[in-house]
């Protein structure tokens, strides 16, 4: 059963695969690649269970870290061409310097 499972998930990855290639906007694109991304963890979940090693679990959720890190970095930088610039608008990241008093 789990076989069959693992045959799924890598047959949803082929097809994300393709919505990857051929989506037509980049936000398109980036859910795709998302979703390959979650399927990937469920994936290495279920090769952990069929294999008998419960430590792959570990890996699995610390590539779901990595992925839902990394969706939200590229979509803020095709946002806003800089990784610098913070949600609430481009003044926000400028640096503004305060003198402590006693510096001269």
């Amino acid at each position: 059963m789990f076989i069959v499972a693992a045959a799924a998930l890598v047959a949803a990855m082929v097809m994300m695969l393709v919505r990857a290639f051929a989506g037509p906007t980049l936000y398109d694109r980036v859910l795709a690649g998302n979703s390959f991304g979650t399927k990937t963890v469920l994936l290495i979940g279920v090769m952990g269970f069929i294999a008998g090693r419960p430590d792959f679990l570990d890996i699995a959720i610390l590539y779901a870290i990595l992925n839902f890190a990394s969706t939200i970095a590229i979509l803020k930088f095709f946002r806003y061409r800089t990784l610098s610039v913070a949600m609430s608008g481009a003044a926000a990241d400028s640096p503004q310097f305060h003198e402590r008093k006693g510096d001269a």
